[in-house]
């Protein structure tokens, strides 16, 4: 099934800011969305006051550690924590360009999902820009693999996710999800999963340094009898599978472009969606740079022409 392509770059009309908790760190913690002029990207600005003491591009090559969340940066005191959320909100809704003013070392994490941010772009409006957008089509099958796990990117017509986990837990076990990604799917369908994780792990965490944040308003937890300890339940059924591909959305964002082909994953994590784009990345035979031909607003996957870029 082919997608409906944004002839044209994006970013927003007004600058919007949001506040909360770090869910690793437990600081409060503050973003700024700013519109960015065309073939800017998304860029982080970590801020202390009125200084800037670091910027990444949200681009594969600036990504750290991806133990637990998506960092941008090797160094904890210049390093941006936990952007998975806001990026698969800003891929998702097709925005190009960004400045992210962060006043603090993560992402806030909100209700745990990507709706709030969602909600927030929408709400301040999304503007065109006069330059052309760049996609990113996979020309042939990019494989990873990692024990049981593994990670592929296939030529597809459109833009597409199949996330499959499989977790020793009989309340979650064994769900996939398959879809093209549009603005109305992921928000219908994946936008309001919530970040997950098991209460035999607290304290593990805890004693390293992690989750700090974290609580029944910001995460869905697993009691040791596998029973959702939330009052409200689970949002979506199978609302775990649906959070990972949120999570492989916001990772893949970080190709610096939207990808015209498939990603599938069985048992992956932030690790592997970090390696299999860095695989994809470093292959220029798996893929080629290709945007738009057509003066409307929107074509579809076959009215692209490759083009020489970076």
């Amino acid at each position: 099934m082919g997608i409906g392509l944004l002839g044209f770059q994006t970013t927003i009309a007004h600058s919007v800011t949001l506040s909360g908790t770090g869910v690793h760190s437990g600081a409060e913690v503050a973003i700024t969305f700013h519109p960015a002029e065309a073939d800017s990207g998304i860029v982080f600005q970590r801020v202390v006051g009125e200084q800037t003491i670091s910027e990444f591009k949200a681009v594969s090559s600036q990504v750290g550690n991806t133990d637990l969340c998506t960092i941008l940066g090797f160094s904890p005191a210049t390093s941006i924590a936990t952007i998975e959320h806001v990026m698969a909100a800003i891929y998702a809704l097709g925005l190009d360009n960004l400045l992210i003013e962060v006043q603090g070392a993560e992402m806030p994490i909100m209700d745990g999902s990507s709706a709030p941010f969602i909600d927030a772009i929408e709400q301040t409006g999304i503007k065109a820009l006069a330059v052309k957008r760049r996609y990113i089509r996979i020309l042939k099958p990019v494989r990873i693999e990692s024990g049981a796990s593994w990670s592929e990117f296939t030529p597809y017509d459109g833009m597409r996710f199949e996330v499959e986990i499989d977790f020793d837990s009989p309340l979650i076990g064994r769900q996939a999800w398959k879809g093209d990604i549009t603005p109305a799917v992921f928000k219908t369908e994946l936008s309001r999963a919530r970040t997950f994780g098991f209460m035999r792990d607290v304290e593990r965490m805890w004693a390293a340094g992690r989750g700090l944040g974290s609580s029944l308003e910001n995460s869905v937890v697993i009691a040791d009898d596998n029973t959702v300890i939330n009052m409200e339940g689970l949002r979506y059924k199978d609302e775990f599978v649906r959070h990972k591909t949120l999570d492989a959305v916001g990772d893949l964002a970080l190709a610096g472009a939207p990808f015209i082909g498939c990603y599938r994953s069985y048992r992956g994590g932030h690790k592997m969606n970090a390696n299999a784009l860095k695989a994809l990345m470093s292959d220029p035979t798996a893929y080629e740079i290709v945007e738009t031909t057509s003066q409307r607003q929107r074509s579809t996957p076959r009215e692209v022409i490759a083009v020489n870029a970076p």
